[in-house]
């Protein structure tokens, strides 16, 4: 199935599928593309019972679920969805990955089982994978990611972050505002940030953090059979000085703490 609607400009794209990938491609300006694929004869009926259409200024894709005696491959769909940057992205797979090669203006990602991919987010992004890695680049605005099993990398985070992984690493480049991470079994780095509070926990795993100079540390460190390094000392009194103040919460059981300086970089809130 492949339908082209007529849209000036970035579009607001719906997408919610029972099985299969979802990628968001560059396309052209003054229409949005979207294409079905069925990879096998028994994803061909979802495929043609599906609905694709213009809402507005929303592209709506609807995958409906159908009772069968067998079980869908998470491979046996393709949606792929051609259009220019700037649209917000809001989808939705049981079984599949998540892919925008464009730069999105928000984006709200939600799997069951696979990889969440996006390149750039300029506002809010939201995503949900209970199995898989969630990537992204520069986030613009406030960023909240989860998975159950799986990593989570981004770039730079304009605003506040709450990470979550049950099994898994978390690594940011930069953050804007206040940072919540916690991994069950993984490292956590944030590699810088200096506004906001900082609360991070892992059960099993490496805590590192760095803070842009100048910046006003109050440090609450703790590991119970791991090493605790801070190049800002390790005294629990709240700093002089006039740089913003950021207190640091950290915990880990069996993991090392290091909180260091770091080279300084301009995040946009």
């Amino acid at each position: 199935m492949h339908k082209t609607f007529e849209i000036s400009g970035p579009g607001d794209l719906n997408v919610e599928l029972t099985a299969g990938d979802i990628v968001v491609v560059p396309g052209n300006d003054g229409s949005v593309e979207v294409e079905l694929m069925a990879h096998d004869a028994g994803s061909q009926g979802l495929v043609d019972s599906a609905t694709v259409e213009l809402r507005g200024r929303e592209v709506f894709v609807q995958m409906q679920q159908k009772r069968s005696w067998f079980n869908f491959n998470r491979r046996s769909i393709t949606c792929t969805i051609k259009c220019v940057d700037g649209s917000s992205l809001r989808a939705r797979t049981k079984s599949g990955d998540i892919e925008a090669e464009i730069d999105l203006a928000r984006a709200q990602v939600n799997t069951a089982s696979g990889d969440l991919s996006l390149r750039n987010v300029s506002g809010d992004l939201s995503a949900n994978s209970a199995s898989g890695d969630t990537t992204a680049g520069n986030v613009g605005a406030r960023a909240n990611v989860n998975s159950a099993s799986g990593d989570i990398k981004l770039g730079t985070v304009g605003g506040d972050l709450s990470a979550n992984t049950a099994s898994g690493d978390i690594s940011v480049d930069a953050v804007g505002g206040g940072v919540k991470a916690n991994s069950a079994s993984g490292d956590i780095t944030v590699a810088e940030t200096g506004t906001g509070d900082i609360s991070t926990n892992s059960a099993s795993g490496d805590i590192t953090i760095g803070l842009r100079r100048g910046t006003r540390a109050h440090l609450d460190c703790n590991t119970v059979s791991g090493d605790t390094r801070s190049e800002l000392g390790l005294s629990g009194d709240e700093p002089q000085g006039d740089g913003p103040l950021v207190r640091v919460k950290a915990r880990t059981v069996s993991g090392d703490i290091h909180i260091y300086s770091a080279r300084t970089q301009e995040v946009q809130a």
